[in-house]
């Protein structure tokens, strides 16, 4: 087994985001627990991290070369903590943020009209301050995604966002494969929740037949390890991972310790992975 342990001066792998001209780090760091610490899943609440733990985190993942950060209007002040944080790190890091969900404090709010996309681009650009977003993803509440012409006004937002340059890559962050289905017309990436879902694993098969990137989320089940089996984050990381069309798998935490183990477990997945392949290529 070609796998070893990551250390200081190691990097995990990269694939590239379907055909966007952008390599990604299969392991992507989520930033919910940044800035919201309310209406959330994870087993035993969330403590929001000071400023020094939030950096020391950010250099970790620099240093393991992770470069996707994913942060969102609805994850509190996530996106205004992490322009504060990021101004001085001249790290390429690929930032992706969402559109279309809001939260005030106690509860979510939906809104895909094209000036409300439109205005969430806007706010985006300037807590995080920078002068491009990586990718915007709509952030679906399950039922738009589903009406036909749910999301044409937000489209409409995005599109032009993107053709102004303040966006480089647009797609949905879905809960559905029909909503997943019916985003593949139009984005450039799309963020997939896949679990037990052979629907969803179709829908990736697809989207790497046509170029769209996928972002695979709750992988680790919001951490909740105990619904994952033996060896969760190892046996979460392989499975997918495997799944024709996943670029990354984006996963939540303020710890660096986890961080860590979830990079060493993506990369081993990497290994076995590829190893299967070489296997299967040479009939050994």
């Amino acid at each position: 087994m070609a796998f070893s342990p990551l250390n200081s001066s190691s990097s995990i792998a990269s694939r590239p985001l379907g055909r966007t001209g952008v390599s990604v780090s299969i392991l992507g760091l989520g930033t919910v627990k940044f800035g919201r610490d309310a209406g959330v899943k994870y087993p035993g609440g969330v403590r929001i991290p000071s400023d020094e733990e939030a950096a020391a985190l950010l250099t970790a993942a620099e240093g393991l070369g992770i470069n996707i950060l994913d942060t969102a209007p609805a994850y509190g002040n996530s996106e205004a903590r992490l322009g504060r944080l990021l101004r001085s790190r001249p790290h390429p890091w690929f930032v992706i943020t969402k559109a279309g969900e809001s939260w005030d404090g106690a509860k979510s709010t939906f809104d895909f009209s094209e000036s409300a996309i439109e205005a969430s681009i806007e706010q985006s650009l300037s807590r995080l301050a920078v002068p491009q977003l990586g990718c915007v993803l709509l952030h679906s509440d399950g039922i738009t995604e589903k009406s036909e012409n749910g999301f044409s006004g937000a489209l409409r937002a995005m599109q032009r966002a993107r053709a102004a340059g303040v966006i480089r890559t647009i797609g949905a962050s879905v809960k559905s494969a029909a909503g997943a289905s019916a985003a593949l017309a139009w984005a450039d990436v799309l963020m997939l929740e896949f679990g037990a879902d052979n629907a969803m694993r179709d829908i990736a098969s697809q989207a790497a037949e046509r170029g769209v990137g996928i972002l695979a989320k709750k992988a680790l089940a919001s951490g909740h390890l105990d619904t994952l089996g033996r060896e969760p984050v190892r046996g979460a990381m392989t499975r997918t991972l495997a799944i024709p069309g996943v670029c990354s798998v984006v996963v939540g935490t303020t710890n660096i310790d986890h961080l860590r183990e979830n990079c060493e477990a993506a990369s081993r997945a990497v290994d076995e992975l590829a190893m299967q392949r070489r296997n299967m290529e040479t009939g050994a």
